[in-house]
């Protein structure tokens, strides 16, 4: 992840909207189509909520990328996500895998899901003041965790 794949404060009036909004961001940063994308991520969607709880989601899809690449996103708003909590989703962890990627796509998104399962990590993301400290504490929390 990148500094510039961080962002905050992103506007969203449902589940689509937020899922449209990381794809715009995703498919500008890697160079692919923004429609295909969305159209990737709300298949992904159909399969079941990737809500976990707690407010957070992590949308993922396997495209036509070279390597693994993710992005964090906090909404300024909580948007309803389907979750089995019922809880709306405010923060959102997109990872984008090549299509042939199996086992590092699972060990990736559960070093994500690993990592916000604390209520602590939660408070802390939740209360960053701006995209570079959000930026420190995911990569500073994730690189330990993988250590």
């Amino acid at each position: 992840m990148d500094p510039k794949d961080v962002l905050v404060n992103v506007e969203a009036r449902c589940k689509r909207d937020a899922l449209s909004r990381l794809a715009g961001h995703a498919a500008e940063r890697l160079d692919l189509d923004q429609s295909n994308l969305l159209d990737a991520l709300m298949d992904r969607e159909q399969l079941g909520t990737t809500a976990i709880g707690r407010g957070i989601a992590i949308p993922h899809a396997k495209v036509d990328i070279g390597q693994m690449w993710g992005m964090l996103a906090r909404l300024s708003q909580p948007v309803d996500f389907d979750a089995l909590d019922d809880q709306p989703v405010d923060l959102m962890f997109l990872l984008l895998a090549p299509a042939e990627a199996t086992a590092e796509h699972l060990k990736a998104l559960s070093r994500i899901a690993r990592f916000v399962r604390s209520e602590e990590t939660q408070r802390a993301l939740r209360g960053a003041s701006d995209a570079a400290s959000l930026y420190g504490l995911a990569i500073g929390e994730i690189d330990a965790r993988a250590a």
